[in-house]
């Protein structure tokens, strides 16, 4: 059985009960070693065999995968954050089930959401923004034509821009291409969201690279733009007590 586990978003206590369980079982682990805390490794038990991907082709990893099966062994194929972003895991589970082998999938907390929780911040605020987009510059790989980052950016709503630290000159202006935000638009980057050395730097739109600069920032950080990094914004309906809900019948003044 191979089991797909996201291992959260830094901290290793961030993994779910159900991954740390999935780890402290399994036979064989094969972890992104570029972008998953270490310390997760201390989870597995004595002679797991333990594989970084970093250092692996694709098909390196499924040779390893089927050594495991055809030894009756459990594995643990370890992503860090959710592996639905930008995991790389469907190119692996076709494989697997070209060859019949059983596979199941555990997610795991966002880098996007460890973010948040850097941040302090909702990215889902009453009048500000209702809607977040997720999504990565465009560089060495492709994004499709219509996802483009000042056609994304043309929306105005929050966004977490992922695998985009190194091309922050070239964000600025796409962000600001979009039309919807300006060079004063608040911003933030987050290095390595809930790990230990966690680290964060707010900033506007237009100073995203300089902030990078001068702090040294060259990877593994997040992007985080739009208003809900402001503090303007109106207080939830659902908790309105001029607000009737399906539990709650409103009363008459918003301050009783």
């Amino acid at each position: 059985m191979i089991h797909f586990v996201g291992a959260g978003s830094g901290a290793a206590d961030l993994i779910t009960i159900r991954g740390a369980e999935l780890l402290k079982t399994c036979d064989v682990c094969i972890y992104a070693g570029s972008l998953v805390n270490p310390a997760l490794l201390e989870y597995t038990k004595e002679g797991c065999e333990i594989y970084d991907s970093a250092r692996m082709t694709l098909e390196e990893v499924l040779e390893v995968m089927y050594a495991a099966e055809e030894a009756g062994k459990t594995t643990v194929r370890l992503h860090n954050g959710d592996p639905c972003l930008f995991g790389a895991i469907r190119e692996q589970k076709d494989e697997l089930d070209a060859k019949g082998i059983d596979h199941d999938y555990t997610p795991g907390v966002s880098s996007f959401c460890g973010a948040a929780s850097a941040l302090q911040a909702e990215y889902t605020l009453p009048t500000v923004s209702q809607s977040v987009i997720i999504t990565r510059m465009e560089g060495r790989t492709p994004v499709p034509e219509g996802e483009k980052m000042r056609l994304m950016a043309s929306h105005g709503c929050s966004m977490v821009i992922f695998l985009s630290t190194g091309l922050l000159d070239k964000l600025e202006g796409e962000l600001i291409a979009g039309g919807a935000y300006t060079a004063d638009t608040p911003a933030a980057l987050v290095y390595k969201a809930t790990w230990p050395d966690e680290k964060v730097f707010r900033c506007t739109v237009g100073t995203l690279a300089q902030t990078a600069r001068e702090n040294n920032v060259t990877k593994t950080a997040l992007v985080c733009v739009g208003g809900f990094l402001n503090s303007t914004y109106e207080r939830s309906k659902l908790y309105d007590p001029t607000f009737t809900t399906e539990f709650r019948q409103a009363t008459k003044s918003s301050h009783a």
